[in-house]
Formats: C-alpha cells, sequence, structure tokens
C-alpha cells in the first residue's frame, strides 16, 4: 500500500472515530436545562447552555457572561433561561437540529421580550460570548493536535487534515 494511501486511510479512520464520539457526546448530553447560579445544583446543572457535556459553555457560565456583557443580575438572566425553555418546550421534532442562527436569533428575541433589553444589545452580546469561545475551541484543538504530532500520535500533514476538515465543517467540533 503506497504511503499516501495509508496516510489517506489513517486520516479517514481519525475522522470517523472523532465523529462518532461527538455524535455519541451529543446523543448523551441531550438534556438542555439552565443552571441557577445560586443555592442547590439542579440536576443538568453540568450542561452547556446549548444542552453539551463534556464541551462548551457550560449553562453557569454562559449565564454569567450573558449578565455580565448585558449589565444585569444573572438571576435575572437564569430566569428568563428557564422561562423561554419551558415556553418552547416540547420541541416539534426533537431529533431535527435548527440552524444556529435561527436558534440564536430566536434566543435573542425571546432574551428581549423577557428581559426589556433591546434585541440588538443582546444579539452583540451572543456573538461575543461565541466569538469568545470558539477562539477558545480552537486554541485546544489545535493543542490537542500539536501534542499529538509531538507524541508520534498523529503526523504533521495528519493533524492538519483534521484542523483543515473542522475548519470546512466536515467535523463539528462544538462549532
Amino acid at each position: 500500500m503506497a504511503v499516501s494511501k495509508k496516510t489517506a486511510i489513517t486520516i479517514a479512520s481519525g475522522v470517523l472515530a472523532l465523529g462518532a464520539g461527538i455524535g455519541v457526546a451529543n446523543l448523551a448530553s441531550a438534556d438542555t436545562t439552565p443552571t441557577p447560579t445560586s443555592g442547590t445544583p439542579s440536576p443538568g446543572a453540568d450542561r452547556g447552555w446549548a444542552g453539551h457535556s463534556g464541551r462548551g459553555l457550560r449553562a453557569g457560565e454562559f449565564v454569567t457572561e450573558l449578565a455580565n456583557k448585558l449589565g444585569i443580575d444573572e438571576a435575572k438572566v437564569a430566569e428568563a433561561l428557564r422561562a423561554i425553555r419551558a415556553e418552547n418546550q416540547p420541541r416539534p421534532d426533537p431529533t431535527a437540529r435548527p440552524d444556529v442562527a435561527e436558534r440564536e436569533a430566536a434566543l435573542a428575541k425571546a432574551l428581549s421580550n423577557e428581559l426589556g433589553i433591546e434585541e440588538n444589545k443582546i444579539k452583540t452580546a451572543l456573538q461575543e460570548i461565541r466569538t469568545t469561545h470558539q477562539t477558545e475551541r480552537t486554541a485546544a484543538l489545535k493543542a490537542r493536535l500539536d501534542a499529538a504530532v509531538q507524541d508520534g500520535t498523529l503526523t504533521q500533514a495528519e493533524a492538519d487534515a483534521v484542523q483543515k476538515a473542522v475548519e470546512q465543517g466536515v467535523i463539528n467540533f462544538g462549532r
């Protein structure tokens, strides 16, 4: 087998394994309950604001960041998110994944209604949080790939291929 074919098979296997791992993690983390910022943690408190466990913003972190950006109390943000979630349950098709932009726009509108804050201010805050978080995830992925190259687990070409697959959306790495 030619070296390039072995590399292609190795990359494809890695991409498949990574995709399967992410898919299993997404299935295992379907609860999207926001976490109150004080008191006893509720069930699902270790879940991210979008319901992703093990990666992404934790609900408490999201509430804190959003409250800080909007200049309001965390309890108000947490309560608004709980109310929005309650109003939107059950979803028509829980297996369907709504468009991220549509979901974020709907969240901004709903938060605007719940909190009495201008929708554009909320959209800006959400985008800033998303951008910061994406930058952190990208840096973490790069660090993991660099470590794998240093350890000899991956070649630089394989790491570059995984990075490109994530950037092109072939692999959903929490984007």
